[in-house]
């Protein structure tokens, strides 16, 4: 795709929100927010997978699933490098089979230093870890696949493993995976269900390098790196963006000139940014059709402190 292209090689999608969480909000429990959640209308709950003040993302995700009826949930994303994809394939099988078949599947080649270096875990160079979280990644597949099956790579090796429990969405739910780089969203475009566009985190932290990958530019770019890899996979894939800057307002102006100052970019950067929505609910609405039409974003994700405002907007377009 051309990168001053105004439209998406990807098929129109019906819009779907998630929420990504890391603890109960407001003076809800962690049920009672999922189940909030559910009645807004949003479709998926997600969680980060760190070793910060958030609850551990397994245990709390299979409470999501079981205190809700509809919601989908996985993590945005699994570290491959914190668990065996073994071990991971069957706790998300379990899952899926205790959910009815409500688990999608993210995973990542991992890039927070500060996790790597507080967990004594080393932090192989971002190709070595690219390379384990391919081979994660098949691992996992063949796990819930039918039947005992081999692998031999060069990090991890399995011989004659039938995974149980088999999966509801057989034969695998759906995988999300999300990138920043090139090779990442090629792996992504290649194998992905669900493709996540990211700022660019080869620093290992959300600094300028992060934020200067996440205009408008940066953003086609990469869009365009995800539709050349795909070839005829375009219309399996579902495009997602995880946005950032959230704030429902009647005083856009105010909101972009703050943001831009507390981030250091000019106004425009924030306004044409995907990762960024704000203004009133008719606006984000107008701009989320847009970034639809433009990038195939159809699949949303705020945080956790956005639920009740962007409720809205999620009322207009869900399903849409």
């Amino acid at each position: 795709m051309p990168a001053d292209s105004a439209t998406s090689p990807f098929p129109i999608r019906p819009f779907r929100f998630g929420v990504q969480l890391e603890s109960p909000v407001g003076s809800m429990n962690w049920a009672d927010t999922a189940r909030h959640m559910e009645d807004l209308g949003y479709a998926v709950a997600t969680m980060p997978d760190h070793f910060g003040g958030q609850l551990a993302p397994m245990p709390a995700l299979q409470a999501v699933l079981d205190a809700t009826t509809t919601l989908r949930a996985g993590a945005l994303v699994f570290d491959n490098d914190y668990r065996h994809p073994v071990v991971l394939a069957k706790e998300l099988a379990t899952m899926d089979v205790l959910s009815e078949g409500r688990v999608e599947i993210g995973l990542g080649a991992g890039w927070m230093i500060s996790d790597y270096e507080q967990a004594g875990i080393g932090y192989d160079r971002a190709g070595v870890r690219i390379d384990r979280f391919e081979e994660g990644l098949s691992v996992i597949r063949g796990a819930m696949g039918p039947g005992p099956f081999d692998f031999t790579g060069e990090h991890y090796t399995i011989s004659g493993y039938d995974g149980m429990p088999k999966p509801v969405q057989g034969p695998c739910p759906p995988i999300l995976i999300g990138g920043g780089g090139k090779r990442v969203l090629t792996i992504a475009a290649q194998q992905a269900d669900i493709v996540g566009v990211n700022g660019t985190m080869h620093a290992g932290v959300v600094g300028p390098d992060a934020i200067a990958s996440m205009t408008a530019e940066a953003v086609t770019d990469k869009v365009a790196i995800v539709a050349e890899a795909a070839g005829d996979r375009l219309d399996h894939i579902e495009m997602n963006i995880r946005t950032f800057f959230v704030s429902v307002t009647d005083d856009r102006d105010g909101q972009l000139d703050a943001v831009a100052g507390m981030i250091g970019v000019d106004r425009s950067m924030v306004a044409e940014s995907p990762f960024a929505v704000i203004g009133s609910p008719s606006k984000i609405v107008e701009d989320l059709l847009d970034r639809r039409e433009r990038y195939g974003f159809s699949y949303i994700i705020v945080g956790g402190g956005d639920i009740d405002a962007f409720a809205p907007v999620v009322a207009q377009l869900a399903g849409r």
